[in-house]
């Protein structure tokens, strides 16, 4: 049904507008623009911005007596302003109009997630009774990534005369999305010039202040209506002409308007960069554009067209809200990260490009990303990691500033490679500037190379394996070997002075050091990295492994003690469960009911606690999934052979004792907890999955840790949801050459449908009544290997299998709720 594509929100209201705009955001992924309405200008309850795909821009700001760095996604000149008022025959004109004026009556926006446009329908009554009908249709060209478009309508009621209207490029923008960032130098443009062509084209270029790209944008302006259309004079009585400023280029038009004739004004922008190839110049390639830019019924058909190639190899089937949602992140994912990605130099913006929120930096958020597209934009997915690739240099460099070989990649990523991470951060809750230890998340290395291993398992690109893949793969195996120190006491290797993905723990109660020691997730990831780049380079081609030996300079000798550590990291224990790192059990127990009681809302724990004197550090309470992430990585064999080979037992009451102990400890600050827990109790303890999985559908949709997704949607939880169908829920996964499936539907998602591409497949997979449907479409590729319950099925293309799932799951056992001691 209709509705089960559409986001609508009916009325206007102040206070839920930014939330609104970042969800309503439309974008191609090359560009996205929010969805604030067209007359509003930046303050309280609107911010209309526009991001650019890897632009960045460095300030430095003055904070505490110190000269701070920030480097961050900029926010373009806006290209929406379009606002209007009604001139009634007879009388003054009236006052500009906008969602937030008195005169609004109605006012309902619907986002199209299968068209890829957001509509608008406003009314606006006057006291004489006078109304105005607008109706406002926008997009972001997914077919053109240059392109976007408005297409407004306008009709009278109970009056005669005319509506005037003024659009226009709005060059004075700052990076002012968001608050806690007030102190921050936030101007990133400079050099605007403004012009016009023909009257019909206006256009503005500028570029940033440090990393000088240069940016345009050129708009022209279509106007239709039952009388003769006028632009409106200037004061001098001259000839007609569109107004400039330095900032700021406008157009003024005045339609007769009447109940028996509408007007309509269509206004097409065209953006460029002096980063995109083959042009000229900016301003010349955005006039170019604009000009030659079809009338908006022929754009709007293109852009539908170009949407349903997407939905077509994306196929997701969820009934129910479940469904809607789904389908609202999958839109999100494939506006920041389309195929005109994969054509770019940019990795993926944790906070997509809905605003401005960890300055648009990469994290390691790709984790929870490229699982999803590798099986469906596989291109995508390896320009991303080409992103990674590029800055390899960057990350060698790092590695040896610290005094350790091969590549440490930064925990945030911006432009060129270079640590982007604070080394202090605002605490809003206490209005303090504290030191910002988290640069020690080197697990980051780990989730690029996991990264790098699963596309190539995905999509069997043994080019990119061999090539590009293995020198990642191999710089960090090399770092995670060197920062691995031997341990005689405990006749292990050990590795010391890290963070883990928790984030709150960044070091031990009363050390004078930052970070704590044998984080489990980052020792056995490591070992991960270590086994995975043995294994690829005894199995390099001899002309690969000897230029591979060449460029990185790697003495086959290095690979012994890379064996070595894989197989002798520390994991540490205590009281029957694994420890988040050495000494967490031997931490203070916190009174999580006290807290919830006093705070309500304890998601950042952290931040209350530092408010109140004390720190996070002296208890066992953690952000977010961090034991527990190692399930969502690997399968429960494969990270039953990781501890095997690591000289541990992991069974079944050790993994379930642990998920027990940390979904007690856990506050879930991030949106990425839930996520993973929902994944995990999947298996672990299936009846408990669905209130985890909730959450993490709905996190964005209701900003469920109250401002943050106004600042820009999170786009790591967004793929994770749809990743969770797609492979939590049939537990499949891409190895030794086949599908294996291992399926767990929750019964609120025990009816489900999704289209995957597997080595040149397309692949429909369905679960219904415990049973799986298989459809592969017919090709000229071999037949697929199809493991199911211990059993392989050769799956020919162009058939349609039936099969059985596997029964006899044993019963989970229940987790406790809330810390008991």
């Amino acid at each position: 049904m209709a509705g089960a594509w559409e986001w609508s929100y009916e009325g206007y209201e102040p206070e839920a507008e930014r939330l609104r705009e970042a969800l309503c955001t439309l974008g191609n992924g090359y560009f996205a623009t929010r969805g604030a309405a067209s007359e509003t200008v930046t303050g309280r309850s609107h911010y209309p911005g526009t991001y650019v795909a890897g632009c960045y821009d460095r300030l430095t700001s003055s904070v505490r007596g110190r000269q701070v760095e920030n480097a961050d996604l900029v926010n373009l000149p806006n290209w929406l302003p379009l606002r209007y008022r009604i001139r009634p025959a007879g009388t003054a004109p009236g006052p500009w109009l906008s969602p937030d004026h008195e005169h609004l009556a109605e006012h309902r926006q619907t986002l199209d997630l299968r068209r890829g446009t957001l509509t608008r329908r406003s009314v606006y009554q006057d006291e004489a009774g006078r109304r105005l009908y607008v109706e406002q249709c926008r997009l972001v060209h997914m077919g053109n990534p240059h392109l976007a478009a408005l297409h407004t309508a306008f009709t009278a009621a109970g009056w005669v005369g005319a509506v005037e209207v003024e659009a226009a490029i709005d060059g004075d923008v700052r990076n002012a999305g968001v608050a806690r960032y007030r102190d921050l130098s936030d101007c990133h443009l400079t050099g605007w010039s403004t012009g016009t062509e023909q009257d019909d084209v206006v256009w503005l270029g500028c570029r940033t202040e440090e990393s000088d790209i240069g940016f345009a944008l050129a708009s022209r302006i279509v106007a239709t209506s039952g009388g003769p259309v006028r632009q409106q004079p200037d004061e001098s009585g001259r000839r007609p002409r569109p107004r400039q400023t330095p900032r700021k280029v406008f157009q003024t038009l005045v339609l007769p308007l009447d109940p028996e004739c509408d007007a309509v004004v269509d206004k097409t922008v065209a953006l460029h960069t002096s980063r995109d190839p083959a042009i000229g110049s900016p301003l010349r390639a955005a006039v170019a554009a604009v000009r030659t830019a079809p009338e908006f019924t022929e754009l709007l058909a293109s852009h539908h067209r170009a949407w349903a190639g997407l939905w077509q190899r994306t196929r997701i089937e969820v009934p129910g809200e479940a469904g809607r949602i789904l389908r609202l992140h999958l839109f999100h994912v494939l506006q920041t990260l389309s195929p005109h990605t994969a054509e770019l130099d940019v990795g993926v913006p944790a906070r997509g490009l809905h605003g401005e929120a960890y300055r648009g930096h990469v994290f390691w958020d790709e984790l929870f990303v490229l699982r999803f597209l590798s099986l469906h934009f596989p291109e995508v997915s390896r320009g991303l990691l080409d992103y990674r690739h590029r800055r390899l240099t960057a990350a060698c460099r790092a590695a040896q500033q610290v005094g350790r070989a091969g590549a440490m990649y930064p925990w945030q990523s911006a432009d060129d490679g270079r640590e982007e991470t604070q080394e202090i951060h605002l605490n809003p809750r206490s209005g303090r500037w504290l030191p910002d230890h988290s640069r020690l998340q080197h697990h980051v290395g780990s989730a690029v190379a996991y990264n790098v291993w699963q596309y190539c398992q995905a999509t069997a690109d043994t080019d990119y394996l061999h090539s590009k893949g293995a020198e990642i793969l191999l710089q960090i195996a090399r770092f995670w070997a060197d920062s691995a120190a031997w341990d005689a006491s405990s006749a292990r290797y050990r590795i010391r002075g890290v963070v883990g993905p928790d984030e709150y723990h960044d070091a031990y109660p009363g050390a004078g050091t930052a970070g704590i020691d044998d984080n489990t997730y980052t020792n056995v990831t490591a070992a991960w990295v270590l086994a995975r780049a043995t294994e690829l380079y005894r199995d390099l081609p001899e002309h690969r492994r000897k230029l591979l030996l060449e460029r990185i300079r790697l003495d086959p000798a290095e690979l012994e003690r890379w064996e070595d550590v894989s197989r002798r990291l520390h994991v540490p224990y205590h009281r029957g469960v694994i420890s988040q790192f050495a000494g967490y059990g031997e931490l203070d127990e916190l009174d999580w009911a006290a807290y919830r009681k006093r705070y309500g809302d304890i998601r950042r724990l952290d931040r209350i606690l530092e408010a109140e004197g004390d720190t996070v550090n002296r208890y066992q309470a953690s952000k977010q999934a961090d034991v527990l992430m190692l399930g969502y990585l690997f399968s429960p064999g494969e990270l039953g052979g990781l501890f095997q080979r690591l000289g541990h037992a992991l069974d079944d009451d050790t993994w379930r004792a642990t998920v027990d102990y940390y979904l007690a400890r856990t506050s879930h600050g991030s949106t990425l907890s839930s996520l993973v827990h929902a994944w995990v109790l999947a298996r672990a303890h299936h009846e408990e999955a669905w209130a985890y999985c909730e959450e993490a559908l709905t996190g964005d949709v209701i900003d469920i840790q109250g401002g943050t997704t106004a600042e820009g949607i999170h786009l790591g939880a967004m793929a994770g949801t749809l990743d969770f169908v797609q492979r939590g829920m049939t537990g499949l996964e891409t190895r030794d050459d086949a599908l294996r499936l291992s399926p767990a539907p929750l019964p609120q998602l025990s009816k489900f449908g999704v289209r995957i591409g597997f080595r040149g497949h397309e692949v429909d997979l369905g679960i219904r009544a415990q049973r799986l449907r298989i459809a592969i479409s017919d090709s000229h590729h071999p037949a697929v290997r199809l493991v199911l319950g211990g059993h392989t099925h050769m799956i020919v293309p162009g058939t349609v299998r039936w099969l059985d799932l596997p029964s006899g799951r044993r019963p989970a056992r229940r987790h406790r709720k809330g810390h008991q001691d």
